[in-house]
């Protein structure tokens, strides 16, 4: 069966970090060799993703562009807006026009196996997921695995 990945703004924005502490080269790391993996599926994005990474500086900007210049990127229709004020309503997540709610909305309603990110506060974080969870199931929704680089390394068989 093939796999969908849905990779959020951390993803290129921290393949192409600029930042030297010791933790951001971890992350940095780690989506790099993510990257660099044979997928056993399809990697997508969304257009809040695009918007996000317009706010860059240059030259970041234009390398986080260029890495993922190729991969396609789901519709964002009037349902997943709808999806996103659900989210906010329900405090899933914050209260932004293009931000952590549009990124599950679009992962849930396309049926992505999996959502890509280092925002581990807000979308990766173990103490949400029952709550996303919860909505999704009422809402009629796929439920995607909110996972880092580090955790599919693992599961796609690197070291």
């Amino acid at each position: 069966m093939i796999k969908k990945y849905y990779i959020e703004t951390s993803i290129p924005s921290s393949y192409h970090e600029t930042r030297t502490n010791v933790r951001v080269q971890a992350m940095q790391e780690w989506t790099k060799q993510w990257w660099e993996l044979p997928k056993d599926g399809i990697v997508q994005t969304g257009f809040p993703v695009i918007v996000e990474l317009l706010e860059a500086p240059s030259p970041k900007q234009e390398n986080c562009l260029q890495l993922i210049e190729k991969i396609p990127i789901l519709e964002y229709t009037k349902e997943i807006d709808e999806i996103v004020k659900v989210y906010i309503k329900h405090k899933i997540m914050p209260n932004e026009a293009m931000g952590d709610a549009a990124h599950l909305a679009l992962a849930s309603f396309y049926k992505c196996d999996f959502l890509v990110t280092w925002n581990c506060k807000h979308i990766a974080n173990a103490n949400k997921y029952d709550h996303i969870a919860r909505i999704n199931s009422l809402l009629g929704l796929f439920n995607p695995k909110l996972v880092t680089p580090f955790q599919l390394l693992n599961l796609n068989g690197g070291e």
